[in-house]
């Protein structure tokens, strides 16, 4: 695996950039003095660095934190912020070439302006720059260090050459993308998370090699602002940790959009001629070139670990897996502790702000919070989004756990009829001859706000049968949360029963 670097960019395109590099990286910053010791030291300033600063901070700790780059990390700069921003534009852009099944009149001359959508990304992104500012790191007490960290013992680092010593310290320096290895493809150029939001020029044609989350959001995104997109996976199955229906269903609808995805499929050479690139892809014994004018890589992550002398902290690692910690999310050196995507599996933004507030309790307050104590949810959001928390019915089979499966279609919900998202499930799991909720999958467009009321239910122990007596709102697309709940009180009707209430009726 080629090693890259894990700067973003730091030129400004415009005004929102350069609100967004004051907050988050000012021009001129000067390090403050170190305190003589630091109760935590905090390596890192994505979302799980962030959160322990600001957590530690407001509990009465003295708290140092460490960037070598942006503060709000991947999240804000190049992940989960941008991204997000540019999909709501591509689904309206999808919405009014659909216009005519809504009742309305698709415009007669739809043209997508791509940098007027980049510069809303950015104004957004800015905006949200003010909660993860220096500013309000400072206001909470935290002393911010930009630079790099290294380790110089077992309760000391540098930054930059100063030293700073430490009671309890957080690794949370996040994780990069893993780039594949492809001959030409660094010669040719490529775009990945970190650079993708950079651009004010649509592709007119793009290829994502890798099938993840990542690649099928913004392929989805890319292709309906107009670029013809190809997505590669080396995979034989298309989102293979995800259901089948559930994956089948995402792609029927990129069939829709008019993305080609290639199963079974690698790229095996990259070169550029007359200005485009050829990319040399083998489906089994089936060898084709494409021309595209950019290449996407979405082949997954790798920890940040390198270049922190991690060795002299007596703190254990692994380049592809990251720190290696315990339940608690401490270290081999019990001084200090990792969070979010340093060393979880799981890369989330959310699972990154869970874990840190995991380490500040137990680094801090002598906790004994476990990590595999968190019921943690996801989304990959497409449209429609695919949702799940907790087992899946094969995992929940390798377990000797016997599983009762409730689905109700989207098209049976009123709401989601009346707007037009008929395409999709609720899918709850429950433990057979039990309400006890095991894991659920939903597909829907808003299957990631959908999924909360699930994961609030298994936090709280709150059985489906308990589900069937909440009222919901009417109409709205969570209903079908109601409806698989009704579902599972009438197999509780046996035919014993029904025989007892029908002989009690006629009395």
């Amino acid at each position: 695996m080629q090693q890259q670097d894990y700067f973003y960019s730091t030129v400004p395109q415009d005004s929102h950039d350069r609100e967004r590099l004051d907050n988050v990286h000012p021009a001129g910053w000067r390090n403050p003095q170190p305190a003589d010791r630091y109760s935590l030291v905090v390596v890192g300033a994505g979302t799980a660095g962030l959160v322990a600063a600001h957590a530690a901070a407001a509990l009465g700790a003295k708290v140092a934190l460490i960037e070598r780059n942006l503060l709000g990390g991947d999240c804000l700069n190049v992940g989960c912020v941008p991204s997000k921003a540019i999909i709501r534009t591509a689904r309206l852009y999808a919405d009014m070439r659909n216009a005519g099944q809504y009742g309305a009149q698709t415009p007669d001359d739809l043209r997508v302006d791509f940098a007027a959508v980049m510069q809303r990304m950015r104004g957004i992104r800015a905006r949200i720059s003010r909660a993860d500012s220096v500013h309000r790191l400072i206001e909470a007490g935290v002393d911010v260090f930009f630079g790099e960290a290294r380790f110089t013992g077992t309760d000391t680092l540098t930054v930059d050459g100063v030293k700073l010593r430490f009671k309890k310290a957080l690794i949370a320096t996040g994780a990069r993308p893993n780039t594949p290895l492809i001959p030409g493809l660094v010669e040719a150029g490529f775009l990945t998370n970190e650079n993708v939001f950079d651009l004010t020029e649509l592709p007119r044609r793009l290829l994502v090699i890798g099938g993840g989350p990542l690649g099928c959001e913004l392929a989805q995104a890319f292709c309906r602002f107009g670029a013809q997109t190809i997505i590669a996976q080396d995979w034989p199955l298309f989102l293979p940790k995800e259901e089948r229906d559930a994956a089948q269903l995402l792609s029927d609808a990129f069939a829709r959009d008019g993305i080609e995805v290639r199963l079974n499929t690698r790229a095996v050479n990259v070169r550029t001629e007359g200005g485009q690139k050829l990319v040399d892809l083998v489906s089994d014994d089936y060898k084709s070139t494409v021309a595209v004018d950019a290449i996407l890589t979405g082949t997954g992550r790798v920890p940040n670990v390198d270049g922190l002398n991690l060795e002299a902290a007596g703190v254990d690692f692994d380049t592809a897996l990251g720190i290696r910690v315990d339940d608690f999310l401490c270290s081999s050196n019990r001084r200090i502790y990792a969070a979010g995507d340093a060393c979880l599996e799981h890369k989330f933004t959310h699972t990154a702000d869970a874990s840190a507030r995991i380490v500040v309790r137990n680094a801090l307050f002598l906790g004994r919070q476990r990590l595999s104590a968190l019921t943690i949810p996801w989304c990959t959001y497409t449209d429609p989004a695919i949702a799940h928390v907790g087992l899946y019915v094969r995992q929940a089979h390798e377990r000797c756990i016997p599983v009762k499966t409730f689905t109700i279609p989207m098209h049976d919900v009123d709401r989601a009829i009346a707007d037009n998202e008929e395409v999709g499930f609720v899918k709850i799991h429950v433990k057979e001859r039990t309400d006890r909720i095991l894991g659920a999958t939903i597909v829907a467009r808003h299957a990631g706000d959908i999924i909360n009321e699930i994961t609030l239910a298994m936090v709280a122990g709150i059985g489906l049968r308990t589900l069937a007596h909440v009222i919901h709102a009417y109409p709205t697309q969570a209903e079908a949360i109601k409806k698989a709940a009704d579902a599972y009180n009438r197999t509780r009707l046996t035919p014993t029963i029904q025989a007892l209430l029908r002989g009690w009726l006629r009395w």
